[in-house]
């Protein structure tokens, strides 16, 4: 039978070795541990595991084990029977239970508590769970499937980890590779999303340009697969043209490939062609203070408004955007006040 990888994208040396094992290992009872960075996809390699298992027609249970507090997880794993503490109003089946016949799959176990994972280590030896609050233990037939971003090995060393826990779970070390190592997967799956947040949004497909391409590979990516994803998605709202050029791309992929952004078109805060401030140099050339040179700047710009409006205040006034009282005062201020 195929290898089923339905959600898996890719075919780089990288992966190709992670499909090699998994097909060897999805029809066994073994307990897998899959390791990778921070969203890499491990939980659609664990899916693409109990897909390939002759448990794929039972249920798939994933938990968290990070996103609940401690003293919750427990009965989330294990269930409870009711009055076993406040608000436990009725019994409730945990997770094991749910799964029976199926896989379990115990994501980010390294953050799991050192009291909880001898419990871990009970259901894994004996295949079977006491609920909480509960005075007997129920059998489950569950295949276990870890997954964790960090090391468990340095973990158990740092006594952060049982020992005995870590070996039990990684009978078959799949680890899964970062982006970077991936090669020509990076541009299949950028592509993909593009392809995908495009049609969601009823626009025609972008398309990536070389320069584009070259940055988008050359890049580390250290949030893997979902950082790229995350990307596209934005490259589907905000890019205004129908191909994405290296502007396009988000700032810090910029940075990383060491481009430099074109200056700014003018806008209307912006200097006409042509047009240049005065720069201190102008200042000292003619040997002034700021106050005198600006009061000279000021004299020359009333007496241009002046010969402009043909001697008409009103008028001159509006010009230089002022009052006509203010320009009065100017001109009387510099003896410019025709009598």
């Amino acid at each position: 039978m195929a290898l089923n990888i339905d959600g898996i994208i890719g075919s780089s040396p990288a992966l190709r070795e992670v499909y090699r094992i998994l097909e060897k290992v999805a029809p066994t009872e073994s307990t897998v541990l899959v390791t990778g960075e921070s969203g890499t996809g491990k939980e659609l390699l664990v899916r693409a595991l109990h897909k390939n298992s002759h448990r794929h027609d039972k249920p798939f249970v994933p938990i968290n084990c990070g996103a609940i507090p401690k003293e919750l997880l427990e009965s989330e794993l294990f269930g409870h029977e009711k009055g076993a503490f406040t608000h436990a109003i009725r019994s409730r089946p945990g997770r094991f239970e749910l799964a029976d016949g199926g896989t379990i799959f115990l994501d980010e176990i390294g953050e799991m508590d050192l009291s909880l994972q001898v419990k871990i280590l009970r259901a894994l030896q004996e295949k079977e769970i006491e609920r909480v609050g509960g005075t007997s233990t129920k059998k489950v037939d569950v295949r276990v499937v870890a997954a964790t971003n960090r090391d468990l090995e340095t973990e158990v060393a740092e006594g952060r980890f049982r020992e005995d826990l870590f070996y039990r779970l990684n009978v078959i070390p799949l680890h899964l590779p970062p982006l970077r190592e991936r090669g020509d997967d990076i541009m299949v799956l950028a592509e993909h999303f593009l392809r995908g947040f495009c049609q969601e949004r009823e626009r025609k497909t972008l398309v990536l340009s070389a320069e584009a391409r070259d940055m988008l590979r050359g890049y580390s990516w250290p949030g893997n697969v979902r950082e790229l994803e995350n990307f596209m998605e934005r490259l589907s709202i905000l890019c205004e043209g129908q191909q994405v050029t290296p502007v396009d791309l988000p700032e810090k992929i910029q940075r990383a490939a060491g481009f430099e952004p074109p200056a700014p078109e003018a806008t209307a805060t912006a200097a006409p062609a042509g047009f240049r401030w005065p720069e201190l140099k102008d200042m000292r050339d003619k040997n002034q203070g700021l106050k005198d040179f600006l009061d000279e700047i000021e004299e020359r710009l009333l007496q241009e408004a002046l010969a402009e409006a043909a001697g008409v205040k009103n008028q001159a006034a509006e010009l230089l955007g002022i009052k006509r009282t203010t320009l009065i005062e100017k001109l009387k201020k510099r003896n410019l006040l025709e009598t």
